[in-house]
């Protein structure tokens, strides 16, 4: 079956039915919900590729071996807070923009994941095996190609100690939502690599070839290009607009005077090691606080004395491997990790 490309809008086309009935679907994270450190389950961020599914009867076939979640909740249990970020957050700010479901800043969350750990369920994978491949019980068609969402890891990553098969989302049972009742929890991955609704899981002794693994979920630039994976979540800050909105523009209005302005920074490759903001044309290194969980986002906060008038204000994040966020994001065709620095037009009231 031939798949088509991804679509790129023209440029003066509209935000079309189809993607604000995804926007519908899916939603992203207010951004004053960074003010938790545990972003409660109804704020987190939610990408479902297809519908929820089904889940009666539901068993986990693990390498030929079937699982109850009673016989995963009898093994031992470990809790881990992990940021989570959709690997298209930032699509729709993109020009010319790739057609799909248009995130702004949002698509992201913290969350507590309980489980237990996937790499002792793996203690018979084949010595040959090169990739663990992960199956849910969503299904669908993605340009024109119809599956159940697949996706896969390398074994190095599936053996890593952190990797969690989470039946608890902040200390409840998962919500359907959010993959109940088993989902794949990958720290420092984006998003597509935390299967939900988990179904299955084997080993390829040669890479993964299903469609979110060799056609979506790929940094490409154009049509013929086969691109490079996406993998780990690059840094990232974001803040919580300050003041008060305007309804319909969402732009913000502080009064005059000093503002502290806060929020949370993550990378998937290194700890946050700096958070800068831009005031008035000025990068200023924030104030960070106590580092929490490996891949748990991290609160930082920096005061500003805001003067009467129009302010356009920009945080970006350096992470100890000294990936820094850019100013001027670079496009790609699918629009995938966008990490440009947040920008946030302010109104200063006398």
């Amino acid at each position: 079956m031939t798949i088509g490309l991804s679509r790129i809008a023209q440029d003066d086309e509209d935000i079309s039915i189809d993607e604000l009935r995804l926007a519908a679907r899916n939603h992203g994270m207010p951004l004053e919900a960074l003010r938790y450190d545990e972003t409660p389950a109804g704020l987190h961020y939610l990408l479902i590729h297809y519908d929820i599914p089904d889940v009666t009867g539901w068993s986990l076939d693990v390498l030929g071996r079937t699982w109850t979640l009673d016989e995963l909740r009898a093994l031992p249990a470990v809790s881990r807070q992990v940021t989570l970020e959709c690997a298209g957050n930032g699509r729709a700010k993109l020009h010319p923009r790739p057609v799909s479901q248009p995130w702004l800043d949002e698509a992201v969350g913290c969350a507590t994941w309980t489980g237990t750990p996937l790499a002792p369920l793996l203690a018979d994978l084949p010595p040959d095996a090169v990739d663990v491949v992960f199956t849910g019980l969503d299904h669908g068609l993605d340009r024109g190609v119809e599956q159940d969402y697949e996706r896969a890891l390398p074994v190095a990553e599936a053996l890593r100690s952190d990797v969690v098969l989470a039946y608890e989302m902040n200390g409840q049972p998962l919500l359907p939502q959010h993959g109940a009742p088993l989902r794949l929890v990958v720290p420092g991955w984006y998003g597509m690599a935390h299967v939900k609704w988990l179904r299955s899981i084997t080993a390829l002794d040669r890479p993964f070839d299903g469609f979110q693994q060799a056609v979506a979920y790929r940094i490409a630039q154009g049509p013929d290009d086969e691109g490079t994976p996406v993998t780990r979540i690059l840094p990232k800050a974001l803040m919580v607009p300050p003041g008060f909105p305007d309804f319909m523009t969402r732009r913000r209005f502080v009064d005059a005077g000093r503002v502290l302005l806060t929020g949370r920074a993550w990378s998937g490759h290194a700890p946050v090691a700096k958070v800068e903001v831009e005031l008035d044309g000025t990068w200023v290194t924030a104030d960070l606080g106590p580092a929490g969980d490996q891949y748990a986002w991290r609160r930082w906060e920096c005061a500003w004395d805001a003067t009467p008038g129009e302010h356009v204000l920009r945080v970006r994040a350096t992470d100890a491997d000294g990936l820094t966020q850019p100013v001027d994001q670079p496009w790609n065709r699918q629009g995938m990790a966008n990490n440009t620095a947040q920008r946030v037009p302010v109104t200063v009231r006398p």
